[in-house]
């Protein structure tokens, strides 16, 4: 659907100010869709986001600095955001031997269990795949890299 149907918005100052709104309106309808594919699992997209970067990095810990500079939202409050993955027992928590005030996380057997669990369910994260081609999603990826650059 249109973005002015979607918004009910007839005019937009500029094809510049459109495509702003449609990448927040897009954004937020995404973020929709993958809360649904995480609810199952009682996990929110941030909590979400440090077990694929701790899956990345597995079987390496990696510093809280660390997951915090690979987030997609890193004004998250990556500390808490760990404590409560450990507390579902999803990722380990250790002091950093070097630097007694730092500490290193590392996901657990059950984490990348869970993280298997959701690419079954939801594989290629579908939410795009299922309305685009692979070369609009390539064109896509390749306009929004060159927005951000």
């Amino acid at each position: 659907m249109r973005i002015e149907d979607e918004i009910k918005q007839k005019t937009f100052s500029s094809e510049g100010q459109k495509a702003s709104i449609n990448i927040m309106f897009t954004a937020s309808w995404v973020r929709g869709q993958v809360n649904c594919q995480l609810r199952p699992n009682d996990l929110t997209p941030e909590q979400y986001n440090v077990l694929r970067i701790l899956n990345g990095q597995h079987p390496n810990a990696i510093s809280l600095k660390g997951i915090t500079e690979r987030m997609i939202d890193r004004n998250s409050n990556t500390s808490r955001i760990v404590d409560k993955l450990k507390a579902k027992g999803l990722v380990s928590r250790e002091t950093d031997e070097i630097d007694r005030r730092g500490c290193n996380i590392a996901i657990t057997q059950e984490g990348l269990d869970m993280l298997k669990e959701i690419e079954i369910r939801w594989p290629d994260h579908n939410v795009m795949s299922e309305k685009l081609t692979v070369e609009e999603l390539e064109t896509l990826n390749k306009l929004l890299d060159k927005i951000r650059s």
